[in-house]
């Protein structure tokens, strides 16, 4: 399942009667009347300077037993009984839109068993006005929530029933899916196990109706680590039926008549979501179902069907392994056609721990964001200033060993950390909207950082965050200087141009061991943080010399150069003019800074592969007009994205598709809009992975051209591009001219990257062209 169920409780108004103004007791409200003396009730009539009429019983002039009070704004009325002036005992209120509530008060609330009917209809406990208890909810759409409810939110054990059949039984946590569960579809397909805000999250059994079910882990509605294929008509071992048998009782105890609640206002399709996420199962079970249409379980040999242990990677399917034995045996072919093993996927860097060169360094950096972000976080948020800038914006503090008054004892050596300009990268980071609490647990948790080798000249160490979100770069003096007075124009462009390609920078910090050098590093966001694999990427900054990669053996964590790349990248008419326009003005930004030696990253994620002939229309072929484009009713059914699972598919971005849809990290900026669906916004769909938003330089659908040299042939693959400026810290200084007069004599002036910013930035540009061709 590669798409969150959570959407389909999202936006579930928690619908509440009109509220109505009462005073909480009627005392002294009509100066005319007259006290009875004896303290008994009478029956009478009071007479607000509101408006509003009582008329009941009354103890002097406080209304007490029976009686009926209107209001003279709203023409509510509520008939029932009072204490001391306020609504206490059985009632019924009466709202201007026919809705009504019938049931027990305490102290002028809802409070205790009662019924609203309204546009929906609620039947159960109330506290203080709120749904509080066990109750019943049916809502206009025809759904229906039975079970526990907190202030007015789903809370506990419950049953919430789709007007379409799908139900969920088990337990609610904020008013969405969390804990254990069973989510059961119309078709009967299910999903037993743990649920975390309304996502399949943690240990779950997965049941296909037709052919079979997995056993597994999931990770925020994605398939994650290692799983279990079975077939229909397999046995399941005992250990793991043990625990299936724990999930059916703890979703067994769920279907008492309890009652949480909390109403649609927007109600996505299970079923999509089901379509969408199960679509590469299905060529698992395909198999199984069409030979279960000739012959029934009972005469079915278990050799006939696989099981399959599986492996995924955030919803990627990385490696399959046959475990029946019997299966293997009964074929060389079958066995090779079902064994087939997906390299894992090899994390780049080398984690850092205890006795790594670099440990001491990740503990001092760790420590000080921490301190860094946790001090400047309280301060109420405000626009930066021109005092924000410069050295006198930073501040420096000592880290000993001990700890001190402001710091905390820690393991690393003593150190002293330098924060710069804190309030600009505060500033930043919502800018480019990154969660505080996000950015100091995946960079200062529990979890180590991974270090890179450096891929440039430039001897900086990388460092990467286990998340993979962020990226953590040691900086030469020089470079910090240039960001510090390139930061103000820099905030203003990246404010100015939401859309920019330039790299986003989150915090400069500076490290001084006791006994050691002076580290300056920055805080930078990675492009290629996505769930989608990257298989190929490249570094690319318009010059020839030196531009290849030296690398013998090359897979997809080598950063390729210039002369490297033999690929020409189509995209759609309006997205290539609106991104070589995005990184024209970012070129010129830098050339206005005194930048040069900056590069285009590029990486790109392998989806389809076809060999056309060389004479083949380019406008049947190659552009991505060969995308397929699916209504959000297409989109629906589960054959149409099953169709097209070896491709790419956009599908029209439907009003009701808020959060519904994976973003990358720190991403910003406006969706792209396609011409195949009429200027609308749409996102990419990916069968069987996830479906993607698509901005630009992020999951943009392209068709990859491919020169292999054959003079007949050419490979066309469907790709999904990611693309960044990076390296944007090298001005043109002093050392650099020197350095560009000394290899324009010994070399092509027009190969070398160490050129004048204006000529570096025509050149670039000139090269950027090259890579993105206009569709004929």
């Amino acid at each position: 399942m590669t798409a969150s169920v959570a959407n389909h409780l999202q936006g579930i108004s928690h619908t509440q009667p009109p509220a109505i103004d009462l005073p909480h007791t009627l005392e002294n409200q009509n100066a005319a009347s007259t006290t009875n003396s004896a303290g008994l009730t009478r029956a009478g009539e009071l007479k607000l300077s509101n408006g509003d009429i009582y008329s009941g019983a009354l103890s002097g002039e406080i209304p007490e037993g029976s009686g009926r009070y209107i209001w003279s704004d709203s023409c509510c009325m509520y008939e029932g009984e009072w204490r001391r002036g306020m609504r206490h005992g059985q009632g019924r209120t009466l709202w201007p839109s026919g809705a009504i509530y019938q049931g027990e008060y305490s102290g002028g609330y809802m409070d205790g068993e009662g019924t609203y009917v309204g546009s929906s209809s609620y039947k159960g406990r109330w506290k203080l006005n709120r749904k509080h208890g066990l109750g019943l909810q049916t809502f206009p759409n025809g759904d229906i929530f039975q079970g526990s409810w907190v202030q007015g939110q789903m809370e506990g054990h419950g049953r919430y029933t789709w007007a379409n059949g799908n139900t969920y039984v088990g337990t609610m946590r904020n008013g969405l899916m969390s804990g254990k569960g069973i989510l059961t579809w119309n078709n009967g397909d299910s999903f037993q196990g743990s649920w975390l805000d309304g996502m399949m999250h943690g240990y779950g059994l997965y049941t296909w109706e037709d052919s079979g079910y997995y056993l597994g882990t999931w990770t925020r509605g994605f398939k994650d680590g290692k799983g279990t294929f079975y077939p229909k008509c397999c046995r399941v071992p005992a250990a793991h039926q043990l625990y299936i048998n724990d999930l059916r009782k703890r979703g067994a105890l769920s279907r008492r008549n309890l009652s949480f609640e909390q109403p649609p206002s927007k109600k996505a399709s299970l079923q999509r979501r089901w379509s969408i996420g199960v679509a590469i199962e299905k060529l698992i079970g395909h198999e199984a179902s069409a030979s279960s249409e000739i012959q029934s379980c009972e005469n079915m040999a278990d050799s006939n069907f696989p099981i399959l242990e599986r492996e995924y990677a955030q919803g990627v399917l990385i490696s399959e392994v046959v475990l029946n034995k019997s299966f293997l045996d009964s074929s060389k072919n079958v066995k090779r056609r079902q064994r087939k093993i997906v390299r894992d996927i090899k994390r780049p860097g080398e984690t850092i721990i205890k006795g790594h060169r670099s440990y001491d360094l990740m503990l001092s950096l760790q420590l000080g964001i921490r301190y860094t972000v946790g001090k400047i976080t309280p301060i109420q948020r405000r626009e930066v200033r021109a005092s924000d800038y410069g050295p006198r914006a930073s501040f420096w503090m000592n880290f000993p060993k001990e700890g001190s008054r402001l710091t905390p004892s820690h393991r690393a050596i003593d150190f002293k950390w330098k924060d710069y300009c804190p309030m600009v990268f505060r500033n930043l980071r919502e800018m480019f909207k990154i969660d505080t609490a996000d950015y100091m647990i995946s960079i200062c948790g529990s979890d180590a950082l991974r270090e890179l080798s450096s891929p440039g000249k430039s001897g900086s160490i990388f460092f990467l965050s286990q998340d993979d979100r962020f990226m953590i770069k040691t900086l030469r003096k020089s470079e910090v200087q240039v960001l510090l007075r390139m930061l103000p124009e820099y905030y203003r462009h990246v404010h100015t141009y939401e859309n920019t390609l330039v790299t986003k920078f989150f915090g400069l910090h500076r490290v001084k061991p006791s006994s050691g050098q002076k580290f300056r590093f920055v805080v930078m966001g990675n492009m290629f943080c996505t769930e989608l694999r990257i298989h190929r990427r490249f570094d690319l900054k318009g010059s020839s010399l030196g531009r290849s990669t030296d690398k013998i053996e090359i897979d997809e964590n080598t950063t390729l150069k210039d002369l490297d790349l033999n690929y020409s990248f189509y995209l759609e008419h309006s997205w290539r003019d609106t991104l070589l326009k995005q990184i024209e003005t970012d070129s010129e930004f830098l050339r206005n800074q005194d930048i040069m030696d900056y590069s285009l990253l590029l990486g790109f994620h392998y989806r389809g592969r076809q060999n056309l002939e060389r004479g083949a229309s380019c406008h049947e072929n190659i552009v991505p007009d060969r995308l397929t484009v699916l209504s959000e009713q297409d989109a629906v059914e589960e054959d149409s994205a099953y169709n097209y699972r070896e491709g790419l598919v956009l599908v029209q971005r439907g009003s009701d598709q808020k959060g519904k849809v994976a973003v990358g990290p720190h991403i910003r900026g406006s969706r792209l809009r396609s011409s195949s669906a009429s200027f609308e916004e749409v996102d990419l769909l990916l069968p069987g992975t996830a479906r993607l938003q698509i901005q630009l330089g992020v999951n943009m659908p392209a068709r990859a051209e491919k020169e292999d040299g054959e003079k007949s042939f050419r490979q066309v693959y469907d790709v999904v591009l990611y693309i960044g400026i990076i390296d944007i810290l090298q001005e043109y200084n002093m050392r650099k001219k020197i350095e560009h007069a000394y290899k324009s004599i010994k070399y092509d002036p027009l190969s070398i990257s160490v050129v004048e910013p204006k000529f570096y930035c025509e050149r670039f540009l000139r090269f950027i062209h090259t890579i993105f061709p206009q569709n004929s």
